[in-house]
C-alpha cells in the first residue's frame, strides 16, 4: 500500500469527494485508511460510568475507514491529487515520489 500514516490525502471518489485530510491510521491487510474528518459516521455507544461518577455514552460522531483506492496523496507543489511511485534513494532505500512532479513525499 502506497499511502501511509501522516500523509496528506484528498478523496477522489465517494460521498466525500474533494475533502482533504491527514491519514490517522492505515490498515494494509484490509486495504483501508482512516482519514481525519472524512467518512464521518454516527455510532451508538453504551452508557458507562467514567471517572468521578460521570456517565458517558450516547451518539458519537467518528471517522470510519475508507478504501485506499478512493484517496490520493496531495502533491506538495501543485496541491492536486497525485499517484505515488518509488525510486532508489541515496543510501539504497526506497523513496516515495510524486508521479506528477517527481518530488519526494
Amino acid at each position: 500500500m502506497k499511502i501511509k500514516k501522516g500523509d496528506h490525502v484528498i478523496v477522489v471518489a465517494g460521498k466525500d469527494r474533494g475533502r482533504e485530510g491527514t491519514v490517522i491510521a492505515a490498515y494494509p491487510e484490509r486495504d483501508r485508511v482512516l482519514v481525519q474528518g472524512v467518512n464521518m459516521v454516527k455510532k451508538n455507544t453504551k452508557v458507562t460510568q467514567g471517572m468521578r461518577g460521570n456517565k458517558e455514552g450516547g451518539i458519537v460522531h467518528t471517522e470510519a475507514p475508507i478504501h485506499v483506492s478512493n484517496v490520493q496523496v496531495v502533491d506538495p507543489d501543485s496541491k492536486k491529487p497525485s499517484r505515488v511511485g518509488y525510486r532508489a534513494g541515496d543510501d539504497g532505500k526506497k523513496v516515495r515520489v510524486s508521479r506528477s512532479s517527481g518530488k519526494d513525499i
